[in-house]
């Protein structure tokens, strides 16, 4: 089949011409969230925002495959070759807990090293990292800065709303639809209340490693429009040692089976695109809608290799957890697109209150070996 995939031209995108000043508050939610952690997470350390809980890091190698088609081999891509790689692994819940109180929701963010070209956030620019943050579902919450800020403050607040049981939970839909009464009747979020149910309710409990991982709104791909995805490759998924997984069973579950898949053998998953056909079908500015697949198929452009390791030493958990992950830290081919990826510059602002009060350092690593030594097996 002949795919006309749609060309990049700024003019695709939509962002409120006030964004600037709603960032100013959305960083401001942020900061004040991360200084006020130690205490209301009870870990007496500062924590992220949203994926707070790790479940560990992993050392990876991502391979950009030879002999990709033209609208494929785009950006970084465009080059083959291997590149050493760190993987945290987390929920996506913006507080820590139980797994069984977390959720399901979970979380795939890749540093990749020695990527040539300046990244698109203020700091350190030329460090040589990109990364790709990823979540388990194919679409996201928010489309606007104006509603993001209000679906965090609510996703924040969201087990002060249950500890009311079913009066607490009509109080939430409430809110979330209204934006907490400050929206009139034609912006009440219902498309992202829908994509929010359907999250918190679809989302299958999986090992780590058995489940896909999308970058959930779109980013430039070159010359093109894409989502990024990343998919358990067939020969790994066949051999994991825990199909099921009861996240009732214990505080922890997810992270001790990631860390005995590790220890067992290696990994491998397929690092792919979805080129974008259809712009009404496949929105950039409303990161709500699934890309049908029947419009565009997912092509593999790289493989991401995770050897065996022992990931449960604390010290490369401590120095993991110091990372920061930002979906502007990749080249101008493969800027985000679309308002609520803009609004995701933010990331850069909290993570530097985290590392502050945690007193952590402020760069980026030069090498994997920095943040996790070799721990093979």
């Amino acid at each position: 089949m002949t795919w006309n995939f749609v060309r990049y031209s700024p003019e695709i995108e939509s962002i409120d011409p006030d964004i600037e000043e709603r960032l100013d508050q959305i960083i401001g939610f942020w900061e004040k969230k991360g200084r006020e952690s130690p205490t209301t997470e009870g870990s007496g350390m500062a924590t992220r925002g949203a994926h707070a809980k790790a479940l560990g890091v992993v050392r990876a190698s991502v391979e950009f495959l030879d002999g990709l088609a033209e609208p494929y081999a785009q950006g970084i891509f465009a080059t083959p070759g291997r590149h050493d790689a760190l993987i945290r692994f987390s929920s996506a819940s913006n507080h820590l807990g139980p797994d069984a109180q977390l959720g399901p929701v979970l979380g795939f963010a890749m540093k990749m090293f020695g990527i040539e070209g300046p990244s698109l956030v203020d700091d350190e620019p030329d460090a040589g990292t990109f990364d790709l943050v990823l979540k388990n579902s194919p679409f996201f919450v928010a489309n606007t800065a104006k509603h993001y800020l209000f679906i965090e403050e609510l996703g924040n607040d969201l087990p002060k709303y249950l500890t009311r049981g079913q009066q607490g939970f009509h109080e939430f839909l409430n809110d979330f639809v209204t934006g907490k009464g400050t929206l009139p009747p034609e912006e009440w979020a219902w498309k992202e209340l829908f994509a929010f149910v359907k999250t918190a309710t679809q989302t299958p409990v999986r090992n780590p490693l058995l489940t896909p991982y999308w970058s959930m709104a779109a980013i430039r791909y070159g010359d093109y429009i894409a989502k990024v995805r990343v998919a358990p490759a067939a020969g790994s998924a066949n051999q994991v040692l825990h199909t099921n997984l009861d996240i009732k069973s214990g505080p922890d579950v997810f992270g001790p089976a990631l860390e005995d898949e590790m220890k067992a053998h290696p990994y491998d998953f397929d690092l792919q695109v979805q080129l974008c056909t259809d712009l009404k079908a496949m929105p950039v500015n409303d990161s709500t809608v699934e890309w049908p697949e029947k419009l565009s198929p997912f092509v593999t452009v790289g493989q991401v290799h995770l050897p065996r390791q022992d990931i449960s030493r604390s010290a490369t958990v401590e120095k993991g957890d110091a990372l920061a992950f930002n979906q502007w830290r990749v080249t101008a081919l493969h800027r985000p697109l679309g308002e609520i990826m803009d609004v995701r510059r933010i990331y850069t602002a909290s993570a530097k209150v985290r590392r502050l009060i945690n007193g952590q350092a402020q760069q980026e690593p030069v090498t994997a070996e920095d943040v996790v030594p070799n721990a093979a097996l």
